[in-house]
């Protein structure tokens, strides 16, 4: 051990009493004897979220009933709480809607991406290390529109993008090692390229900032269950720039994207704005749970959560060098800041599934992917420092002989 367990715990101590975001967690609902470090699976409950479903089940469901879509604002909720996600991902009003799944929103935006490409641009290429969802859509996508896929590692998007490219789709934030990747200088070289770009940014809203406006991206999705605590299966959202909007061309068009939705017109006419990314009815109570979960991230400054972020990882590394037997775990999320987003991933050449069921077993939540790696995922919102020292304290336990 590099340092002594007293020093780091009295250490983590001073560091939560030092704060500013330390108040938010009395915001969540949170095990008094768990150390949740799951968070970039499935985010901890906001308070608010209970009552405001209650509301929404007995009164606006309950009394008002179908009224609830005007009297109640159901109607204009996807673009509503759209707005609040894309406050928090650089996208200024009326280029984000919610609604879907990621899986769903991926497949518009690498549809329409496609069918914005000029002639001759046939490729799409995908992040070779994607979410394996993303890259199911895409391969089906590519079908469809009779492209074809490349994949290739998202450092190297930049080198691969060509005259026949019609769209990347790249994650912002592996999400088996954390890496975090470069954003505006990828959409930049895609750009140069002639092509477009869609990212997904499952693993980064409200984990870090995030610019979508500022670095010229093209198309966006991500889920809001995870670093925006949006409830398991709680809607997605699609980002679409401005100035593609009047030529984003979905292949899921819907009633509720129609110009007129209660024209019930057989021909399809799109709506104008954001709205055209809306297919059918949206799932208003998933929808709602997530506008109350949202409500949280009033006030907060990403700079901040970005900074504890970081904060909070470094701690926790040194926490896993002090008290972990050297060569039981290894890191494979980057050191560097500039390549890291809030989690950490510890390759466990040992039994690392049964490791991580012991760790849950004494109450500290991570997760597992096969083959061997530990995940832990930080929630600046809610996770302390104290987390991230027993964390370590009961993996060194755990991986011991």
């Amino acid at each position: 051990m590099s340092e002594d367990g007293h020093d780091l715990a009295r250490e983590a101590t001073a560091l939560d009493g030092a704060d500013a975001l330390a108040p938010l967690r009395a915001a969540f609902v949170l095990g008094d004897d768990t150390v949740y470090l799951d968070g970039n699976s499935l985010g901890a409950l906001p308070r608010t979220v209970a009552a405001r479903l209650a509301g929404v089940v007995e009164q606006e469901w309950g009394r008002l009933g179908i009224r609830s879509w005007t009297e109640s604002g159901w109607w204009t909720a996807p673009e509503r709480v759209g707005d609040r996600i894309g406050h928090l991902v650089g996208a200024a009003p009326g280029q984000v809607v919610a609604g879907d799944s990621t899986s769903v929103n991926v497949f518009k935006a690498v549809v329409a991406a496609v069918r914005l490409a000029g002639p001759g641009r046939d490729e799409i290429l995908v992040d070779a290390q994607t979410f394996p969802t993303d890259g199911y859509i895409a391969a089906s996508a590519a079908r469809l529109t009779g492209c074809r896929i490349r994949a290739v590692a998202a450092g190297e998007v930049p080198r691969a993008a060509g005259e026949r490219t019609a769209v990347a789709l790249v994650n912002h934030v592996d999400y088996r090692t954390g890496r975090l990747h470069d954003l505006p200088g990828i959409t930049a070289a895609v750009h140069a390229a002639g092509a477009r770009v869609v990212w997904d940014l499952c693993h980064s809203a409200g984990a870090l900032p995030v610019e979508l406006d500022a670095d010229g991206v093209d198309f966006a999705v991500g889920c809001t269950y995870k670093y925006l605590n949006g409830g398991p299966g709680s809607p997605a959202y699609l980002y679409v720039r401005r100035e593609l909007q009047p030529r984003f061309d979905s292949p899921l068009p819907g009633w509720n994207s129609h110009a007129d939705p209660f024209a019930m017109s057989p021909d399809y006419t799109p709506a104008q704005g954001s709205a055209r990314g809306r297919v059918g009815t949206p799932a208003i109570l998933s929808l709602l749970a997530l506008e109350a979960a949202l409500e949280v991230w009033d006030g907060v400054h990403l700079a901040a959560v970005r900074a504890k972020s970081l904060a909070l990882t470094d701690f926790f590394l040194r926490c896993v060098e002090a008290y972990v037997p050297q060569g039981a775990v290894e890191s494979v999320t980057p050191a560097v800041h500039g390549e890291r987003g809030s989690q950490v991933s510890l390759r466990c050449p040992s039994g690392a599934g049964a490791v991580m069921e012991e760790l849950v077993r004494r109450g500290v939540v991570g997760d597992f992917r096969q083959p061997d790696v530990l995940r832990f995922g930080f929630a600046p919102l809610y996770t302390r420092f104290a987390d991230a020292e027993s964390a370590a304290r009961v993996l060194a336990e755990a991986v011991a002989p």
